[in-house]
């Protein structure tokens, strides 16, 4: 591995934890208040638990996406949001926050081992650079969301 290529996967891999401007997923969601992860303030279209799951099942399509050539994304758009405003049970949310860490250290490793620019063979042009960097993207874009409803609501983390 060339010096380039180690900077370029160590960064990467720091963009994916939340990088040096982001706040990660974890210190968005902490300290919430359980009976508010449903919470939607007025005329925002989702709740946390919205966007907590719609992080889950981009970043699993993303990433099954990057390493199984039968992978079929969900339907865009609405498989990737769900219709509830917040989580049938406790063990739905923990199992939400759960699989995103999990995906997100599949990640990780794929990008630590992966050649990063080759192209995907069974896609259009992508390579794990790309997903991956648009793993972090969309992570911190809705992680930013997670923060503003919380200052909405009143209770910032």
């Amino acid at each position: 591995m060339t010096n380039e290529h180690k900077i370029l996967t160590e960064e990467v891999v720091h963009l994916l934890q939340g990088g040096n401007a982001h706040a990660d997923i974890d210190k968005a969601l902490a300290g919430l208040p359980k009976n508010l992860r449903g919470a939607r303030p007025d005329k925002l279209p989702y709740s946390i638990w919205q966007l907590v799951e719609h992080i889950r099942i981009a970043q699993w399509d993303m990433l099954e996406f990057s390493k199984d050539g039968n992978h079929e994304s969900p339907k865009w758009p609405d498989d990737y949001w769900p219709k509830e405003t917040e989580p049938e049970s406790d063990e739905a949310w923990d199992g939400s926050i759960k699989q995103i860490s999990k995906d997100l250290n599949e990640f990780i490793s794929l990008v630590k081992t992966g050649d990063l620019y080759s192209k995907i063979a069974h896609g259009n042009g992508q390579t794990l650079l790309r997903e991956a960097l648009q793993a972090a993207d969309h992570m911190a874009y809705h992680v930013a969301e997670i923060i503003v409803i919380r200052r909405l609501i009143g209770v910032a983390p």
